[in-house]
């Protein structure tokens, strides 16, 4: 068994996506509906579904709730590239932790991607 995809409710599915196909490499693997549903990829072949709060079935997303209540982390294989990815991040205004810093045992920041979704991008020496 391996985990197939994650679905992230946030209120602009074009900015989220956008967001990390520039910023993590993630790929356009679908757009469709209505009010429109995102299907992002990476090489392993993870989804990242962006789609948008359904009221109905009691769901809200980050921005609405005013909170972070999870977040999610991408591995670097190298200390190098953790600091490269920050400086494309700060060089767009993204809202950052602070700089890359040693914790548990590895090299990374946050930062806060469009919906209010934490992301943690690290390194951690094998």
């Amino acid at each position: 068994m391996r985990l197939n995809h994650l679905d992230f409710h946030v209120p602009d599915i074009a900015a989220t996506a956008d967001f990390f196909i520039r910023h993590f490499g993630l790929r356009l693997k679908d757009m469709r509906g209505q009010y429109g549903l995102a299907i992002l990829e990476d090489d392993a072949g993870l989804e990242i579904v962006l789609s948008h709060a359904i009221a109905k079935f009691g769901t809200a997303d980050q921005v609405e709730i005013g909170r972070q209540t999870y977040h999610i982390g991408f591995i670097l294989p190298e200390r190098a590239d953790v600091d490269a990815v920050h400086a494309g991040l700060a060089a767009a205004g993204a809202a950052l932790s602070g700089p890359p810093a040693g914790m548990r045992g590895g090299w990374l920041f946050y930062c806060t991607a469009p919906g209010n979704i934490l992301v943690e991008i690290g390194w951690r020496q094998g």
